[in-house]
C-alpha cells in the first residue's frame, strides 16, 4: 500500500484474545514503512462484545479485513498525529471497527 508516496505493508500480529493484563482484546495490526527504519502504527480494534447462550462473552472468529480496510484507518491514523516517517515508540490508534 502506498500513501502519499510512503510504501506501507501491515501485518497481522495478534487475532481477538482475553488475556490477564489487558481482559478483552480485539485484532491487531502493525503498519510500518517498507524499510521498517520509522515509527510503526498499531491499528488495534476493539473485542467484538458476543456472548454465548450461556451469557460468557465468546472468542470470535477472525473478523474479515482487507487491503482498503487497513487504509482507511491508516490514514484516520495520519489525521490523529502518526506521522509514518518519524521516528519514536508505536503509535497506537484504536479504530471503531472493521468497516
Amino acid at each position: 500500500m502506498s500513501i502519499d508516496g510512503i510504501k506501507l505493508v501491515w501485518e497481522l500480529i495478534s487475532e481477538p484474545q482475553w488475556t490477564t493484563e489487558h481482559g478483552y482484546k480485539g485484532l491487531c495490526f502493525s503498519v510500518r514503512t517498507e524499510d521498517a527504519h520509522h515509527r510503526e502504527l498499531i491499528l488495534e480494534y476493539p473485542f467484538p462484545r458476543k456472548l454465548t447462550g450461556i451469557g460468557i462473552p465468546q472468542i470470535p472468529q477472525r473478523p474479515r479485513f482487507s487491503d482498503k480496510t487497513i487504509e482507511a484507518d491508516t490514514l484516520k491514523a495520519i489525521d490523529a498525529g502518526w506521522e509514518p516517517m518519524s521516528r519514536g515508540k508505536s503509535f497506537v490508534f484504536k479504530p471503531e471497527g472493521p468497516t
